[in-house]
């Protein structure tokens, strides 16, 4: 199972800015083409008042920063000069729906999405859109916000596909709260009935459970997914959970159990969060460079 997706984490809140401009971020993607990567998710637009794209929504309504580089507009053309596919990630409040007012959250990103594709929508690298909010259980409000804002989605952009990428609430996730895979399937199977047909993709992180748990987690997902007409991928994240600090990148034999567990899984397609921090021979963690090449030595690329 081999890693043909990557977020973007340019808006982020437990990650480092690397400061890249256009040239570094053109050599990353020459990266990310090399090892077989064709679709980039931006993680999102915005979070709080830091954005990726001068958005007159968020800057107007909602006092958000004027950002100096219209980071969506590179990453689109990046992704068009290398015939990649793009997701484009909503804002996230990091207030509105944590505290379960999820109509709010879910009015702003009708508009920004608006917004969006009236600005963007031109570009053929722009495949989809990727629901940024990520949850393990039942939040009030979310089955909703997910559906609500997927079908707004479809209907502007001719039915681009949507995704989200929720956790596993396994013993990394919350150790004081953790979901038997019985509690898991019981929840997902109400939360994929629920926003079947407005959400197209589910992929979700594999960091949160233990590393010989994980094949069981990935299969149920399948089936469930299977069951409610959704498309089944795995997050396979190169981050390192098990580390007391965040977050180191992943060593490789790790991430080969993951990728083992989702083959054996038989999910459709495999991303991580996220290349150009972890994995890449560019980043600001040399042993980022260095998971790069394990990678590539193992599939003889």
């Amino acid at each position: 199972m081999r890693i043909t997706g990557t977020f973007l984490d340019e808006i982020s809140h437990d990650i480092p800015h690397q400061n890249w401009g256009e040239a570094e971020w053109r050599k990353d993607f020459a990266a990310m083409k090399a090892i077989g990567i064709d679709t980039v998710i931006q993680i999102r637009c915005g979070h709080r008042r830091f954005i990726t794209f001068p958005s007159k929504v968020l800057m107007e309504k909602h006092d958000c920063y004027l950002p100096p580089v219209d980071l969506t507009d590179l990453f689109l053309r990046l992704a068009d000069e290398f015939d990649m596919k793009f997701f484009f990630g909503l804002y996230d409040s990091g207030y509105y729906w944590i505290h379960n007012k999820c109509q709010q959250e879910l009015d702003i990103s009708r508009a920004v999405a608006d917004e969006v594709w009236q600005k963007y929508g031109h570009y053929k690298s722009f495949g989809g859109w990727y629901l940024c909010w990520e949850i393990s259980r039942t939040y009030a409000g979310m089955v909703n916000l997910y559906h609500d804002l997927g079908m707004h989605l479809k209907d502007i952009s001719n039915n681009l596909p949507t995704m989200i990428s929720p956790c596993i609430a396994g013993i990394k996730c919350d150790p004081n709260n953790v979901a038997t895979i019985e509690e898991h399937q019981r929840t997902w199977d109400n939360i994929m009935a629920g926003i079947s047909g407005a959400v197209d993709i589910v992929a979700f992180q594999d960091g949160h459970c233990d590393y010989d748990e994980l094949a069981d987690y990935l299969i149920l997902n399948k089936e469930l997914a299977d069951r409610h007409g959704l498309k089944s991928w795995t997050n396979c994240e190169s981050i390192d959970r098990d580390m007391p600090w965040r977050f180191p990148p992943i060593k490789w034999e790790k991430m080969l159990l993951k990728l083992e567990a989702a083959r054996k899984a038989q999910l459709d397609k495999a991303i991580t969060f996220e290349f150009s921090h972890f994995i890449s021979p560019n980043s600001m963690y040399p042993s980022a460079g260095h998971l790069y090449n394990r990678y590539k030595e193992y599939f003889g690329l």
